[in-house]
């Protein structure tokens, strides 16, 4: 599994790519944890994310805990539909704020 971060002030943006199975999810704790210092918004990107397993939802649970900070907030965002079943079939869409698609950001022209 790919992991890539963007960081800016308080927020994190972590994209994955491949798999989040049993050896990735724990590759996947140590990473972000190293990375949560002073963050208050964690966004878990899946747009190229193929697979979850089990192992990798219960890092999901234990983000969501860890970010339940005052003001803190944790979500998903760009699902697609293979993992989306396993999110809504185990109950964790439910639990997780999951965003179909990054909001979009705002111009503004001046004329």
């Amino acid at each position: 599994m790919e992991i890539k971060q963007q960081r800016d002030g308080e927020k994190l943006t972590v994209q994955l790519k491949g798999r989040l199975d049993a050896v990735t999810a724990i590759q996947l704790d140590k990473e972000i944890s190293k990375m949560l210092e002073g963050v208050k918004d964690l966004t878990l990107d899946f747009a190229k994310l193929d697979y979850i397993a089990s192992a990798g939802l219960r890092i999901l649970l234990k983000f969501q805990k860890r970010m339940n900070i005052p003001q803190g907030n944790f979500k998903i965002i760009n699902v697609n539909r293979d993992v989306r079943e396993v999110l809504d079939m185990t109950g964790f869409s439910r639990l997780l704020t999951i965003e179909e698609t990054a909001a979009p950001k705002k111009l503004s022209f001046n004329f």
